[in-house]
Formats: structure tokens, C-alpha cells, sequence
């Protein structure tokens, strides 16, 4: 039977969502966390408001902050900056934190158990063909043990408010994950620009994440005194920023695969002194692209024998590779059982209910509810490929009705989240804005969280879509400490 219409989670009143205010509550009142930041934005002219904005859009033009939008014609944009933060009380991310390494920490056991022994499938807690005929599964992978047993080393986790405690993960991403260049130029930004407010706030610091990101990284080195580098597709990448950037605040090298050789069964990049060996890849290319003699064939972005010497065990990669069957998002709908198989603890972090259309219940149910629903690829990403029902027009989900019956594998349906607000500074003053929160969980030795996360907001009035590529915009997270 399909899952139950979760109340809790979303209410759709004629097409319009009751949504939870983060800075006020339903009398009105500030919520204590707010309480310094309403002092300042009552106190600040909308003109103020207008020039600090310009302000903070040279300095990420100057900074070279933009990513790379792809259609019709490949262009630059920024993505759009709001100087409003967003705050979360300490005791609200102590929460987050305990729950999001719980769920991490189930997902690496997910990983090697579906590359080892498959005791969860063979329990019967998730279909085998979900896994194992799963197009970002990688046979490849199956009986390579990684350092530490780690697969995922860097995690995005899409988190999503919709009452006073009310959290849910929207959505895992463990392959590749982007956005942690944007949270810690957010917040370069705001301390430029309002340094008399982080005097009068105890704000949690994230300057530290290059640093814990390369220990994460050194910690699963197959060598004592590891060399670290980046690996990025090229300055064409959407996220090439990003990688650069890493590198640099790592002080490590960015390489392209051009960069680098297998040579009697270890990595090598090539160097002005000389081959120097590699141990740990923090790669950001794609699976697929990794190796062309193992991999895709007529891939020029990667290096022709990694494979084997990731198999070998005389490199590290981060993430691993098949990491990708985790966060597919029909594996998703599985993940507080898999918590529950692998931990015997209740998940802290809800899931959104959430209808698999492979089954003929669910289906059924999706198709008679479309204008209400949110109906997702299952390997679709960005915002792209996705009908957000009470938004969509009648021809739109007479589309999506199409694509359901000729496909229903491909896709998952969830109830339309309200999702939590923020005050944002649009056009017309300060108003309230959809947002979300992607924090970034780094695992090796131990798990390291930076406090906050990328906040991602939807800058249109009564949109639900925070994706950049999608016209989102991005604030600094405040994590206030206690």
C-alpha cells in the first residue's frame, strides 16, 4: 500500500502551503534566536539594505564566485547572494548534527555491505534489483574494502524545516557533492560587510572546513606522509570554482587526468621535478569518467588504470567509487530501515514519505493525486526533471501522467513539503523566502561537521525550488553558540 499522507509534513490548502516561519512564531513573537538580528534589520534603512547588497555582489564578481549554467548557450552566472543569514540556535543543530552522523554512518555501512556480503538484500529489507540493477551500482567496486571502510568521506545532506522540530532529509548526496566554496565565501562576505554583528553574536566559526576536509583525506591514506590532490573534469565544470578553491585553501594541487599516470601499480602525478606518487584523489569527475580502460571507454577526463590501482589498494578515492547507489532516490525511501538494520536505532532525521511508482499501489495513488504531489527522477538532479504538482500547469502534469505510465521505475513521488522561511531581502523590502540547508558531513577516522551548512533559498515569491540552476539564491548559516 502507498505510505500515508503525512499531515505533519505538508498541507496543501488550495494550492497554498502553511508554512513554518524560523524567525517568528504564530503569535508573532521572535523566536530568541532571531532576537539580535530583528534589532539590526529594524534599525537598517531599505537604502542601506540596497547598497550593502551591491557591495557584496563586486566582491563576488572580484572573487571570481560564479558556476557554469548549461543549455542553449553555456554562460556565468553568480549565483545570487542574500545578505539576511539565516540562524539556527544551538540547540536546534546539536540535533541536526547527532542525526545527520547517524545517517551517514548507516549509509557507509549500506555501502559496504552492497559491495560485500549483501546481508541487507538477502534480509529482504530492499529489493534486490533496486541495488544491484541499479545504473549508478558499480560491479567494479564489489570486494574492494576502501581505508577505514570509508566510502563516503564528503556527504551533502538536504535538510528541510517544517515545524518547531520537524527536520527532514530531503535528499543524500554522496557522490560528488558541491556547494561548501559558496557557504565559506557566504560567510567571507558577511564578515566584510557586518563585522560589528559577529561581535555582538556568538556565531560558530567554518573558516576551518578546508583544514578538517584534508585531514579527513590524509586519514585514509594507504601512506604514512600522503599526498592529497583534487581532481576536477576542467575549468568547463559547472563546479570548477569550487575545486580550485578547495585546492588552494588546502594547499594542494588541482589536477585535470592529463595530469596524471599509472605506472608500475601506483598513481603518478606529473610534476616540473619529476613523477611525484599520489595516495589520495579527492576526485570530483563523475564515475563513469574515472578510468577509460575500466570505466567509459571514450572518457578524456580521467586516468587510464586508476581502477586497478584503486583496487589494489595503493590509492585512496573520495568519494569511492559506487557511492552513487546510495543516494539514488528510490534507495532513498529505504534509508530508515537501513538505519534500523545496521545501527538497531530509530532514525533521528525523518524521511519524506515517499511513493516508489515501481509499485502498482503507489502508482495508481501518484497519478490520482499529481496536482498535489512532488514527482522526482529517480536519478534526476538540480531541480531539473522534476513537476512540483500545485505549481504545474494542466499541461505539465498531463506530461508528467504521460512519462508515469510509460516509466513509473524512473520516478518517486512526495507530498508538496512547506517548506520552514526566512526573512530575505527581495526588491521590495525584507519578506519571507522558502529555504533549505546542506551541511556537509566529512567522514574517515572520525566524522567532522562543520556547524551550519550552504542555506539555499528560493527567491521567487511562493517558489519551492532553492536549486542555483533553478534561480536560488544562497545565505550565510549562523549556528549561535551557546
Amino acid at each position: 500500500m502507498p505510505p500515508c499522507y503525512n499531515a505533519a509534513v505538508s498541507s496543501v490548502r488550495g494550492n497554498k502551503l502553511a508554512a513554518f516561519d524560523e524567525m517568528r512564531d504564530p503569535s508573532g513573537a521572535l523566536r530568541p534566536a532571531y532576537q539580535n538580528l530583528d534589532t539590526w534589520l529594524s534599525a537598517t534603512p531599505k537604502e542601506e539594505f540596497d547598497r550593502f547588497r551591491s557591495e557584496a555582489d563586486l566582491l563576488f564578481r572580484r572573487l571570481g564566485i560564479t558556476f557554469t549554467v548549461y543549455g542553449s548557450g553555456t554562460t556565468e552566472r553568480l549565483i545570487p547572494f542574500d545578505i539576511i543569514p539565516r540562524v539556527l540556535a544551538a540547540a536546534e543543530w546539536a540535533h541536526l548534527r547527532v542525526g545527520l552522523e547517524q545517517r551517514v554512518r548507516a549509509m557507509n555501512l549500506f555501502l559496504a555491505d552492497v559491495y560485500q556480503d549483501r546481508e541487507i538484500i538477502r534480509a529482504g529489507i530492499i529489493p534486490a534489483d533496486l541495488v544491484l540493477a541499479n545504473k549508478a551500482f558499480r560491479p567494479e567496486a564489489a570486494g574492494v574494502i576502501p581505508p577505514r571502510g570509508t566510502y563516503v568521506h564528503v556527504a551533502g545532506i538536504d535538510i528541510v524545516r517544517t515545524g518547531e522540530n520537524d527536520f527532514y532529509v530531503l535528499e543524500d548526496n554522496l557522490r560528488t557533492p558541491s556547494g561548501v566554496s559558496y557557504m565559506l565565501e557566504n560567510r567571507v562576505i558577511m564578515m566584510r560587510l557586518f563585522p560589528e554583528l559577529f561581535a555582538q553574536n556568538h556565531i560558530a566559526p567554518v573558516d576551518h572546513y578546508p583544514e578538517e576536509l584534508l585531514n579527513t583525506l590524509r586519514a585514509v591514506s594507504p601512506n604514512a606522509d600522503p599526498t592529497v590532490v583534487v581532481l576536477t573534469p576542467g575549468p568547463e565544470n559547472s563546479a570548477y570554482f569550487e575545486h580550485a578553491f578547495l585546492a588552494e585553501q588546502m594547499g594542494i594541487e588541482l589536477v585535470e587526468g592529463q595530469d596524471l599516470f599509472v605506472a608500475n601499480g601506483f598513481v603518478y602525478m606529473r610534476t616540473p621535478a619529476g613523477p611525484q606518487r599520489v595516495d589520495v584523489i579527492y576526485r570530483r569527475v563523475d564515475d563513469d569518467f574515472l578510468d577509460p580502460l575500466a570505466l567509459r571507454q571514450d572518457s578524456l577526463l580521467g586516468v587510464p588504470g586508476l581502477l586497478s590501482v584503486y583496487r589494489s589498494g595503493r590509492v585512496a578515492l573520495a568519494n569511492a567509487i559506487g557511492t552513487g547507489v546510495a543516494d539514488d532516490k528510490a534507495v532513498y525511501a529505504f534509508v530508515p530501515d537501513i538505519v534500523r538494520f545496521y545501527l538497531r536505532e530509530e532514525p533521528i532525521l525523518k524521511n519524506v514519505p515517499t511513493y516508489l511508482c515501481r509499485r502498482p499501489d503507489d502508482l495508481k495513488y501518484v497519478l490520482a493525486n499529481l496536482p498535489e504531489l512532488v514527482v522526482k527522477e529517480v536519478h534526476g538532479s538540480g531541480g531539473y526533471g522534476m513537476l512540483i504538482g500545485p505549481a504545474a500547469t494542466k499541461a505539465q502534469i498531463a506530461e508528467f501522467r504521460e512519462r508515469l505510465t510509460a516509466a513509473p521505475e524512473g520516478y518517486i513521488a512526495q507530498p508538496t513539503l512547506a517548506l520552514s522561511t526566512c526573512p530575505t531581502f527581495v526588491k521590495r523590502g525584507i519578506a519571507p523566502r522558502h529555504v533549505d540547508l546542506r551541511p556537509f558531513v566529512l567522514t574517515s577516522d572520525q566524522v567532522r561537521i562543520v556547524p551550519g551548512g550552504l542555506t539555499r533559498v528560493a527567491l521567487e515569491k511562493g517558489s519551492l525550488v532553492v536549486n542555483s540552476s533553478q534561480g536560488g539564491g544562497t545565505k550565510d548559516t549562523w549556528v549561535l553558540e551557546a
